[in-house]
């Protein structure tokens, strides 16, 4: 197993990372001295945005990566392995929304919507992080971030006063993420022997292409949470749900 030359910094990847907080969670990890992995779906445009970042003179390295097809988690996994051995840090970022955000009815989203969201919100994210544990055993310490959302707190949108209360129009979005949290806190308890933390992210309501540009906050605000569980020191939590250091409800 070779592994390529990395000046002893610790090395990351982020899938979905072509665009929005993925782009960003990439370009503060490696603003913080992090080797990152700019994963995408398409090749060609991970190369574009890594060789922007490269232009930022920042360790961006880009990686052919979908989290819905097991020969390209494979691939990426011995891709990883042959250049650098490990991965200290995995960041499950990549997400999508596939309803009808007019549909506001939840029995009324179609069968197919659901399928189409948990492929990529919950299957890819368990698929990838199987296929790179191996590698994550072999760093020093190594970190999972799980991007979820507050939308996926079965406590928020039980709450009446909660602001997210009446949002119910993507309900296979929302379940996604319920999940996400829930293999979270199932994959912490496993690995809570060993020097790996786990821990689901909520980036906030980010002004981004899936939100169509709404939002509250702007996209480097969004990648915060993403980097600072990313980076943990060893007496960080593991297993948590967290936003801007807040702890959220499950």
């Amino acid at each position: 197993m070779s592994i390529s030359p990395t000046n002893g910094s610790k090395v990351a990847l982020v899938t979905g990372a072509t665009r929005g907080i993925g782009l960003e969670t990439v370009r503060q990890l490696a603003q913080a001295g992090v080797h990152t992995l700019l994963a995408g779906r398409d090749r060609s445009r991970a190369v574009e945005a890594a060789l922007k970042l490269q232009g930022e003179g920042l360790p961006v390295e880009a990686i052919a990566l979908d989290v819905t097809d097991t020969a390209s988690i494979q691939a990426a996994v011995q891709e990883v392995a042959r250049r650098h051995g490990r991965l200290d840090i995995l960041v499950n970022n990549a997400g999508i929304v596939a309803e009808d955000k007019r549909q506001t009815k939840p029995s009324l989203q179609p069968l197919q919507a659901w399928r189409e969201t948990f492929e990529t919100n919950l299957f890819g994210v368990v698929a990838t992080t199987q296929a790179f544990l191996p590698l994550l055993h072999s760093a020093p310490a190594a970190r999972i971030v799980n991007v979820s959302s507050v939308l996926g707190s079965l406590g928020a949108h039980s709450d009446p006063a909660s602001p997210i209360y009446e949002f119910k129009g993507i309900p296979a979005y929302n379940a996604s993420k319920s999940a996400v949290n829930s293999w979270t806190v199932h994959l912490a308890y496993e690995l809570r022997g060993t020097p790996i933390k786990v821990n689901a992210v909520h980036p906030g309501y980010v002004k981004t292409d899936m939100n169509a540009g709404e939002g509250e906050i702007d996209i480097p605000t969004g990648a915060k949470t993403s980097v600072s569980m990313a980076l943990l020191d060893a007496d960080g939590p593991t297993g948590g749900y967290f936003h801007l250091g807040e702890t959220l409800p499950w």
